[in-house]
């Protein structure tokens, strides 16, 4: 049977612009025993290429294939269920790139979906106009609904804000693509080429790649290196299979893995 790992990014591999120790030598450990992995990450900002040249800064050196971003997921999904159709886009280059190369139409009047990303270049107004959109019958679709950092001086709304705001103006709830959402859980897997009992999700966040992993029956491993913290984890229903400080005290083969 084949193995492979579905593996978060921000808090797993680096935190903001700095690399967690030890993530470059397990991705090296990966890359060296071809071991299939892809990077699943919910921001849609960024290309593939984008994320490539982010982790090649800090010493990892991948290729596009083994990125898959919420933004991929939401061109996948609607080339499969609505194929050809149209699009006003809130978001920025990765879903813009993303949602074309599936075959979408990029409107600016009567689309048949609104599609929101994060983004700090869309305004007030243009939600407005998304606002219009969909009370006019455009289906509402957002690529993740992580939440704000609520941090000062911050300088981005945040995408589950945004989608907030959109959903009381229309009372049109959001269609989410990204994790925890079971639409990028399996589309990830597929595009890894991998079946349910072969996959394992790394993540260090409990209610969005943890409960993903869960609700799909894929191994989990939870790191202590971003944000779900050891003392909190009694208050989830559910629980990973594995807890590990952070990516390099990882031993291979998994003990699920036989």
């Amino acid at each position: 049977m084949k193995y492979g790992l579905l593996i978060d990014m921000d808090g797993v591999i680096y935190a903001g612009d700095d690399l967690i120790p030890g993530a470059d030598e397990f991705i090296h450990h990966l890359l060296v025993n071809n071991i299939p992995f892809s990077f699943m990450t919910n921001n849609s900002q960024r290309t593939s290429l984008e994320v490539v040249r982010k982790l090649r800064k800090l010493g990892i050196e991948i290729t596009e294939n083994h990125v898959y971003t919420s933004a991929m997921a939401t061109g996948k999904f609607l080339a499969d269920h609505a194929p050809g159709s149209t699009a006003y886009v809130l978001g920025e280059g990765g879903l813009l790139t993303s949602l074309h190369e599936s075959g979408l139409t990029l409107v600016e009047t009567e689309p048949e979906f609104v599609v929101l990303g994060e983004g700090r270049n869309f305004t007030l107004e243009m939600v407005q106009r998304a606002v219009d959109m969909i009370l006019a019958g455009a289906k509402f679709i957002t690529t993740n609904r992580d939440p704000s950092p609520k941090k000062l001086g911050w300088n981005n709304l945040g995408i589950a804000a945004t989608t907030a705001m959109i959903e009381e103006a229309t009372g049109r709830k959001a269609f989410v693509i990204g994790k925890p959402s079971p639409v990028m859980m399996r589309s990830a897997r597929k595009a890894l080429g991998l079946e349910t009992a072969e996959t394992t999700v790394i993540g260090d966040t409990m209610d969005t790649d943890i409960q993903g992993g869960v609700q799909m029956g894929y191994k989990t491993i939870l790191t202590l290196s971003g944000v779900s913290k050891k003392e909190e984890l009694n208050r989830f229903a559910f629980k990973p299979d594995l807890i590990v400080n952070s990516v390099k005290d990882i031993e291979f083969p998994l003990k699920w893995w036989n």
